[in-house]
């Protein structure tokens, strides 16, 4: 520093001794600082003032050598002592150099630096508001500061500036959140400790409305959330919980909307914390604005349904999504369905981006989340009206919703408990949402035909639900389904036509045009027909769900649908497929079902007596089908009590190639024939002059089997019955009572005998045909 400048009203032994390297000689020139300033306050020399403390701050305070720069920093904080309650008028100038110390590379100046600061503050109080950015900015770096010195001086001057925030309410916030905002991101755990303190303190402060500008920082404070410092965790689980205390108090001037996809983002944290605390979050928000959410439903999900996987390690999350989840279907009702216009009003417009796309964002750059009791929603939460008569329309986003349902539907790498609430969500849509649901029907069709193949039955069952409910909507049901195949199709429902040659192979054809709707399901819709279909064709191309899950699976259909329906249409169906094979194995799990299942008991009686036409078309309908396979024929003849005509199909059956299949068949037909099932069949044989074709019928299968336990079951069955009555003569016979089938005068049993001989003679064509290519095991029986 040049000693012969002037630096007046500064004298000689003031500058040389702020120049000085000792502090105490510093010390000694600040209070003759004092002095001289009291002086020029006193004078009300506003000139003098301003001089002194330019010259300060321009040749000492930002000067290059550090004593003077010392100097300079306990010089002003002299000044603005000597000033009092008037140092606001010159807070610019004194507050300016010393926060520019702040980025001094030598820490002791930038210790001198916070004290100087320190005393400006505490004497200029509430003045020093209009220049908060600035202090907080320099005290957010000093926070992080690796002297520990630095630190401690910053923390007393942290505290000072908090105490004038709390006891004086002129704070400019609005002009505050920027910083803040900017701020909050910091990767400095002291940085952020430094943040939530000061979060918490405007918080607690009556006249800051912080609430309002939540939205701009609530990101920050998740990824705050995550530290590594589990002080600073806390810390910031306090701020979160004073917010959503806040929240819950006043509903009605919170912006829901804007922090719905912040939520969303972060309830996909890997943090566990962070997660349970935003699913926290949004269940509270469900709860509170009601259809304000409904915009952001498939992002929500997104977020939600995976955590509903989870184990019992993540049992609180688990249970907060679960709570979350049923919430939000809750919030979907008819009117939702009733058109493209809003209906339901919520209290303030959505302004942040409906999660349409930022569920479809989060998918495509994830592969999908990362990781989602009964909610009390219907009871006593109170769903805001706002004090603002302005009322936004609220619209369901069935796109996106679909769309999420279905991604996580066909992700076979996702938990049952997710697949079944993604079913759940799909039979309420169907529900309460018909019309709209089935324009997505037909991409929703495939996955949930693919789901039957789930391993947990559960999920099957939801997935049954969903398929039976789309099939019986009336919303399903178009005004044409479309030409079927051919004329003969297009027929009365109560009639049963016989189906024409060229027919066939339906199963096993790429397109099913025309076939969405069977002549003799009326009570279905649409897509009924096209479900038995694609059941069909599922079976047939995994034998092994045939197998395993087929009678299950038919079984519940028959409970969620009508049983007719079911085996009326399959009937029809079969009679069409080319895999004769898959026929026959068919036909024999859907006999096994009808005789056997109790979900059958109705359908049973209305076959075991045929005296209604409905009754007539549909044996006729399942006779037809059930011809693939020659035991099950006889099966359903002894049901219907058509015994003269089961008779008369056991008599073909020399002429048919008797198999080990074949007579594993029979040998499983005796057997159903000693079950609960046909109690009244067995009973009918102490009626021999009536039911002589049944007692002809079962010595004819009799006759079938070899030597075996089932030979010997029958065999002891049938000694049972009077003997006298089986030495009937033709004439006594013609004399006899008319059996049952005189009951059925509209059935002609004539053509029905044919039709078997034909499709037996077709599966008889089919199997050589196998033999003389080499890839079918001849497994005949010689007797």
């Amino acid at each position: 520093m040049n000693p012969e400048k002037d630096f007046a009203p500064l004298t000689p032994n003031i500058v040389r001794a702020l120049n000085d390297k000792l502090y105490e000689k510093r010390k000694v020139a600040a209070l003759e600082i004092e002095k001289l300033v009291r002086e020029f306050v006193a004078q009300n020399n506003a000139v003098q003032i301003k001089h002194v403390i330019q010259t300060l701050s321009q040749e000492f305070a930002l000067s290059q050598h550090p004593h003077s720069r010392k100097g300079g920093l306990i010089g002003l904080a002299a000044c603005s002592i000597a000033l009092g309650k008037d140092s606001g008028l010159y807070l610019k100038e004194l507050i300016e150099p010393v926060l520019t110390c702040f980025n001094d590379s030598d820490s002791r100046l930038r210790y001198y630096a916070c004290e100087a600061l320190y005393n400006i503050v505490k004497v200029a109080r509430g003045a020093v508001l209009p220049h908060f950015n600035e202090l907080f900015d320099g005290l957010s770096k000093l926070a992080a500061d690796a002297d520990p010195n630095v630190k401690s001086g910053s923390e007393l001057l942290d505290r000072l500036l908090k105490d004038i925030v709390t006891e004086n309410n002129k704070f400019d916030l609005v002009g505050f959140i920027p910083l803040l905002r900017e701020r909050i991101y910091s990767n400095n755990q002291y940085a952020r400790q430094f943040i939530i303190s000061w979060i918490l303190v405007l918080e607690s402060v009556p006249d800051i409305n912080l609430l309002d500008y939540l939205p701009e920082i609530l990101d920050g404070l998740f990824q705050i959330l995550g530290d590594n410092s589990k002080e600073i965790r806390k810390m910031c689980e306090v701020v979160l919980g004073e917010f959503l205390k806040e929240i819950k108090k006043n509903p009605s001037s919170v912006k829901f909307a804007e922090m719905a996809n912040i939520l969303v983002i972060h309830c996909q944290a890997t943090d566990d914390l962070i997660q349970l605390t935003a699913i926290c979050w949004m269940r509270e928000f469900i709860q509170l604005a009601g259809r304000v959410m409904l915009p952001y439903s498939s992002g929500i999900l997104t977020a939600v349904l995976p955590c509903l996987a989870y184990d019992d390690r993540k049992k609180s999350i688990k249970e907060v999504a679960n709570v979350c989840n049923q919430s939000l279907m809750k919030l979907v009702t008819p009117e939702d369905d009733e058109s493209d216009e809003p209906k339901s009003v919520a209290p303030r417009p959505p302004e942040a981006t409906p999660d349409d796309s930022l569920a479809n964002q989060e998918g495509t750059a994830t592969g999908g989340p990362e990781g989602s009791c009964d909610s009390s929603f219907g009871s006593g939460i109170n769903v805001f009206t706002a004090a603002s008569s302005e009322r936004t329309p609220v619209t369901l986003h069935l796109d996106g919703i679909v769309q999420v349902l279905n991604c996580h539907l066909s992700d076979m790498a996702i938990g049952m408990m997710t697949r079944i609430a993604v079913l759940k969500w799909l039979y309420h849509l169907y529900i309460k949402t018909p019309r709209k649901m089935f324009q997505h029907t037909d991409s929703l069709f495939p996955i949930l035909l693919q789901t039957l193949s789930d391993e947990s039955d559960e999920v099957i069952l939801k997935d049954l639900e969903v398929l039976a409910e789309i099939a019986s909507s009336p919303a399903g049901q178009t005004d044409d389904p479309g030409p079927l195949d051919g004329p003969d199709l297009r027929v009365n429902h109560s009639e049963l036509q016989v189906p024409t040659p060229g027919r066939a192979g339906l199963l096993n054809t790429p397109g099913t045009k025309g076939l969405e709707c069977s002549p003799s399901t009326p009570t279905m819709n649409s897509y009924f027909y096209k479900f038995m279909i694609n059941l069909l064709k599922r079976f047939s191309s995994e034998r092994k769900l045939l197998e395993v899950r087929g009678a299950f699976i038919i079984r519940q259909l028959c409970l969620l649908l009508n049983a007719e329906n079911i085996f009326h249409s399959m009937a029809d169906i079969l009679l069409r497929e080319e895999d004769l094979k898959f026929a026959s194995t068919m036909v024999h799990t859907l006999n096994t079902i009808l005789l056997t299942s109790t979900e059958l008991f109705q359908l049973r009686n209305q076959l075991k007596d045929l005296k209604t036409l409905e009754s007539q078309n549909l044996f006729c309908c399942l006779y037809r089908s059930w011809c693939h396979n020659p035991v099950t024929t006889v099966s359903l003849c002894f049901l219907t009590q058509n015994y003269r005509h089961a008779y008369d199909l056991i008599q073909k059956f020399g002429d048919l190639e008797v198999t080990v299949d074949f007579l594993t068949e029979v040998d499983k037909l005796v057997q159903l024939i000693e079950c609960p099932i046909f109690t009244y069949l067995r009973l009918q044989l102490l009626d021999v002059k009536n039911n002589p074709y049944l007692i002809k019928a079962l010595y004819g299968l009799l006759m079938l089997l070899p030597q075996s336990s089932a030979f010997q079951l029958l065999s002891h069955r049938l000694q049972c019955v009077p003997n006298p009555e089986l030495l009937q003569t033709e004439d006594s016979l013609k004399a006899a009572p008319k059996s049952h089938q005189a009951d059925s005068p509209s059935i002609d049993y004539a053509e029905l005998l044919q039709h078997f001989e034909k499709v037996q003679k077709k599966h008889l064509e089919v199997r050589h045909q196998r033999s003389g290519r080499g890839d079918h095991l001849d497994r005949r029986v010689v007797l």
